[in-house]
């Protein structure tokens, strides 16, 4: 028969993977899975396939005395007489027009002009689907995310209802050439309007602009509207599992007062928002992805946002009303974004815009965080040695710092037979024995405290690194080595974690036991409470720990050994 003690062991063991094994299937079950069925697309609009009717009033109006409006007040418009909403026109796929780019697909509805669908072919929904583009914008009979543009004012093709385009094909792409440009027209007034896409290869960012050549006797006067409207749903795919903090889903523009000022939903469920912005841009953002419009910067610009009465949400801006004399030609543009949240593309479009990018509090430390990984990238060519690389840098500028605390360490370790000796002597006494301790601190010239600092040292960068790995969209679906196939969600074998919970382990045997024995006891649970917390962690976030815990127990290993020989030389 097996000892007891063998006994115990096995049992330990046999419990360990049992755990582990449920882990990793409700891990499958209801974390990956999750995932997968969530990002179901249809290949075409839901909303333009049915025989659903669009809302009538998506343009600018003025405000009803006991409604909320969905976009800004007359007054901001300055002196555009209030639309009279049109009947609606039937939805249909004969009214959509696709769009193709080397990086998106699009589709713009002939009511209105509208964007109404943008898929990202360059960033597919998952690992498993790599075929199946992410979906952006939609107009789906559960979901609405649309960009819509227009003209207002007393001779606006918008102000008594969308207009219907015209277009030479139903389908456009942009082939071998390097721009693309799609002409809608539309007759108002008896006069020509042309709206006008224009598409460049590699490029998120689209021009709209709307061209009128004024055949009348009279003055028109017009004024260009930009807005994303949106519910407030989650994005899809966003209902997976997750420990850390959730990315923001709501709008967000610059202002003249603050760089970046966010626009949550529950902000318009109060009052709508107005502001006036010399250029300016209003986006929507979600996780790694956002949309906006760019207004014109040459041009003071009035920015909203409104919660509508059918419970969707609209966030755009007006530009100043623009007039064109008989004979004369006129052109209303603003530009549009729609793909990732790529902070060296955005910070080249507009002002600020790359602060969509969030990394909360700690950004100052996490913008050049991702700037030195982004370089360490440019030469590995993998992030996770990229990493690696990183974790190596910030070990050895803090070399100096964690050499005097691992000393520290070795002095506490030196001084262990002593401590034990006085806690024996005075286990009744606590007060006294505090008193002894301290004296013997002083006389040995032991700092107790000097051996938090390795663990503190990191923690600054270890928050920022977590930041920049949940927000940088360059790391979504970033490889590393074999099962790490995405640094950007966890582990799906929790392998890193528990190596690195064995390191911090290892870590611990060569620290010193200070405290009293419930103290040692809780640090001795230290090694089991993190990796349990990092099972969930981004597996890239786990491997600068893990890297920076070996690197910490090679630096302690050296340091003790080097205070050890030092002090036994002196004796």
């Amino acid at each position: 028969m097996l000892p007891t003690e063998i006994q115990r062991i096995i049992l330990l063991i046999g419990l360990a993977a049992t755990g582990y094994l449920m882990i990793l299937a409700w891990n499958n079950d209801y974390i990956t899975g999750a995932e997968a069925t969530s990002y179901a697309s249809a290949p075409m609009p839901q909303q333009a396939e049915s025989t659903q009717q669009l809302p009538a009033a998506d343009v600018p109006t003025a405000p009803a005395a006991d409604t909320a409006s969905d976009v800004p007040d007359v007054s901001l418009i300055d002196g555009a007489a209030a639309p009279v909403a049109p009947a609606a026109a039937p939805a249909s796929s004969e009214r959509l027009i696709k769009v193709r780019t080397d990086v998106l697909n699009l589709w713009i509805d002939r009511l209105g002009g509208d964007v109404v669908r943008v898929e990202l072919p360059g960033y597919p929904i998952s690992l498993d689907q790599p075929d199946l583009p992410f979906l952006l914008l939609d107009n789906g009979l559960n979901r609405t995310y649309i960009s819509q543009s227009g003209l207002i004012g007393k001779d606006g093709t918008d102000s008594s209802g969308r207009p219907t385009f015209t277009a030479v094909a139903e389908h456009f792409e942009l082939g071998d050439t390097d721009t693309l440009s799609v002409v809608l027209r539309t007759m108002h007034n008896g006069q020509e309007v042309k709206k006008v896409y224009d598409f460049r290869r590699n490029d998120y960012l689209f021009d709209v602009r709307y061209e009128l050549t004024n055949t009348s006797s009279e003055v028109f006067s017009a004024s260009l509207f930009g807005q994303i409207k949106r519910d407030d749903h989650e994005p899809p795919g966003s209902d997976s599992f997750s420990m850390g903090p959730q990315p923001y889903l709501g709008a967000a523009l610059t202002t003249n007062e603050d760089r970046y000022e966010k626009i949550e939903f529950d902000d318009l469920e109060e009052e709508p928002y107005r502001n006036r912005v010399q250029g300016g841009w209003m986006a929507f953002l979600q996780h790694y992805f956002l949309s906006a419009w760019v207004a014109n910067p040459e041009q003071e610009n009035n920015f909203y946002g409104n919660r509508r009465n059918d419970g969707t949400y609209v966030f755009g801006f007006t530009a100043p009303l623009q007039e064109v004399a008989p004979g004369e030609a006129g052109v209303w543009k603003a530009q549009f974004y729609a793909g990732p949240k790529n902070q060296l593309i955005l910070e080249k479009i507009a002002p600020n815009l790359n602060l969509t990018v969030d990394y909360g509090f700690l950004w100052w430390l996490a913008v050049p965080l991702f700037y030195l990984l982004d370089w360490l990238h440019s030469f590995s060519g993998n992030w996770g040695v990229a990493i690696i690389l990183l974790t190596v840098l910030v070990k050895a500028v803090l070399y100096p710092l964690s050499a005097a605390s691992y000393k520290s360490m070795a002095n506490m370790r030196r001084v262990g037979p002593q401590m034990k000796k006085l806690q024996e002597r005075y286990a009744d006494d606590r007060q006294k024995l505090s008193a002894e301790m301290m004296a013997l601190y002083k006389k040995e010239k032991v700092n107790p405290l000097g051996g938090c600092l390795p663990m503190l040292l990191p923690m600054p960068i270890f928050i920022a690194l977590y930041w920049v790995l949940f927000e940088s969209v360059e790391l979504r679906q970033a490889p590393f080595f074999g099962w790490i196939d995405d640094l950007a969600v966890m582990d799906p074998f929790f392998i890193l974690p528990l190596l690195m919970g064995a390191s911090m382990y290892v870590q611990q045997l060569l620290s010193p036991a200070v405290g009293d024995p419930m103290q040692m006891k809780m640090m001795k649970l230290m090694p089991v409470m993190f990796t349990v917390l990092f099972l969930f962690f981004p597996a890239g976030l786990v491997l600068y720990w893990l890297v920076n815990n070996i690197l910490g127990v090679a630096q302690q290993w050296y340091v003790i050994r080097q205070t050890e020989k030092a002090q036994a030389e002196k004796t």
